[in-house]
């Protein structure tokens, strides 16, 4: 039997207003996958971890925002440490009435380890 993602976590996009969200808007559907990735160069947070979205036709990817810095220490735990394929992520919210802070909800889940 194979093994399933286990949910993690669900977030809104911190910073949504301030990245490229507006380019890609309207390819952004719920189910979307994105990537969380270590913003090290962050000056406003040294946790910052980063919601990613990545163009499959051409592979370009669109920094989005990021996971809200109350919510980010478990992520950054892991992914300082290495473990970049243990989440995956994908929009679970679309919401363009919504405030800019609310306009995108995603869960993360853990991936089953492939041994």
């Amino acid at each position: 039997m194979k093994a399933k993602k286990l949910y993690l976590s669900t977030h809104r996009l911190a910073g949504r207003k301030y990245h490229d969200v507006d380019e890609v808007w309207e390819e952004l559907k719920v189910g979307t996958p994105l990537r969380l990735v270590l913003d090290r160069d962050n000056r406003f947070d040294p946790q910052a971890v980063a919601v990613i979205y990545t163009r499959p036709e051409d592979e370009e990817e669109f920094l989005l925002g990021y996971v809200p810095r109350t919510e980010n220490t478990l992520l950054y735990n892991f992914l300082v440490q290495g473990w970049d394929n243990i989440f995956s992520a994908r929009i679970t919210k679309k919401d363009a009435e919504a405030h800019p802070e609310n306009q995108i909800e995603y869960v993360v889940r853990i991936n089953p380890c492939e041994a």
